[in-house]
């Protein structure tokens, strides 16, 4: 059956929302003031699929991708630049005021840059046992095989016929691939997951497409099948040699940005703890000012920053140590060593380490997060053990999602 809604407002998600009698009705693809028509999801009684826009927002602008509203990599590519840059700084303002925190908050910083740096695509045999190479579709189990991602720094070119290749040669089953691609210094570094054991076969076959496409490492697992040339990234002073599948910020911007953030903030500290600091974007930057006590569970990421550490010129000390931070918090005791902590989480935050941390005496603490839910809590955590709010800043790397960067500056 088809309905007539007026949507009101934007939700957290990019989502369109329409009041009703039963409560919100979320809407994909709408913008506030629209008027649609929809119709039904089945089992989602709270959304509907947009079928056609009867009365346009002036915000509506045209997409940038023919797969937008289908592949679920974007959320708002239809909205105007000043509108999608409020709503993304609003959604900080929100997470910090629904934990209670009433702060300003600076200007929005657009780090898309270049575009991402890393992706990871899926592929598997759908419909008809047809090959299948994209991303999932918007909150559905099905992929989008796509054709180009206008999104991907211009270095990810290669990609997409990369990953085409290896879905080919590895002939994808109905459970799907990931074929993650990273953007290095000495070109495409390729991870392969969910493929299971290989034989000798397509092995000699996935090094033929490594070469064919002058991949600089291919791996499947972690494990390698290529390598022409150990791909690296430059961190600052220091060149990083990266593990296969390392995590990285999404774009080369967002990363320069962070770290500047964060280093200005640290610029009278003489011993720094970054905490999650994977393979050292803060932690190298920082060291060229402070001696650093870098602290991850990813012990690949550990040994790549004590090597890129021990190479870097004019760096202070690095201490690296892998440790299980969601586990084993750094003590108030531990804390107490350091003139500043920077802690950048994975999504789910870091609640057991902020409340070891609202226990210290740390004059400084700089938080970093891609989810504004989770950083709000440890915020709040850090204000209840006596800090205080003095700034927080929105960086958007993640253009056209509902993700957007944030860092925060504490002090006691």
């Amino acid at each position: 059956m088809v309905e007539r809604l007026v949507v009101a407002r934007l939700g957290q998600r990019g989502d369109g929302i329409a009041e009703s009698l039963e409560g919100p009705i979320y809407v994909p693809g709408t913008l506030p003031g629209e008027t649609v028509e929809v119709e039904a999801v089945p089992g989602q009684p709270d959304r509907r699929r947009l079928l056609k826009v009867e009365k346009s927002s002036a915000q509506r602008i045209v997409p940038i991708c023919r797969h937008f509203g289908i592949c679920g990599g974007c959320a708002l590519q239809h909205l105007d630049a000043e509108t999608y840059h409020a709503w993304k700084r609003n959604l900080v303002a929100t997470a910090l005021r629904q934990a209670g925190i009433e702060t300003e908050l600076d200007d929005l910083i657009d780090a898309h840059g270049a575009g991402r740096r890393r992706v990871v695509f899926h592929a598997r045999r759908g419909n008809h046992d047809v090959l299948e190479v994209g991303f999932s579709a918007a909150r559905a189990h099905h992929l989008i095989a796509i054709d180009r991602c206008p999104v991907l720094a211009k270095s990810l070119d290669a990609a997409l016929p990369t990953a085409w290749a290896i879905a080919e040669v590895l002939d994808a089953g109905r459970k799907p691939l990931d074929i993650q691609v990273t953007a290095t210094d000495q070109g495409l570094d390729v991870d392969i997951r969910g493929s299971g054991p290989l034989n000798a076969s397509p092995m000699t076959a996935l090094a033929r497409v490594a070469q064919q496409y002058n991949l600089a490492r291919l791996t499947r697992h972690g494990e390698l099948i290529a390598q022409a040339r150990p791909p690296t990234l430059r961190m600052g002073a220091a060149t990083v040699p990266l593990p296969p599948g390392a995590f990285l910020q999404a774009t080369e911007e967002g990363e320069v940005v962070l770290a500047r953030l964060v280093v200005d903030a640290c610029a009278m500290a003489r011993r720094v703890a970054d905490l999650f600091a994977g393979v050292g974007p803060f932690a190298l930057r920082l060291a060229a000012q402070a001696r650093v006590f870098a602290c991850d569970d990813d012990g690949a990421a550990i040994a790549a920053l004590k090597r890129a550490a021990a190479g870097g010129a004019g760096l202070k000390p690095v201490e690296a140590e892998r440790r299980d931070l969601f586990k084993t918090p750094l003590t108030p005791a531990e804390l107490n060593r350091f003139d500043a902590v920077v802690f950048d989480p994975p999504r789910q935050g870091a609640q057991a380490q902020a409340q070891a941390l609202a226990q210290s005496g740390v004059p400084l603490v700089v938080a970093v997060s891609c989810n504004s839910g989770t950083l709000a809590r440890d915020i709040r955590q850090l204000i209840d053990g006596g800090y205080r709010l003095l700034s927080v800043v929105p960086v958007d790397q993640f253009r056209y999602s509902a993700h957007v960067e944030t860092v925060a500056r504490l002090a006691k």
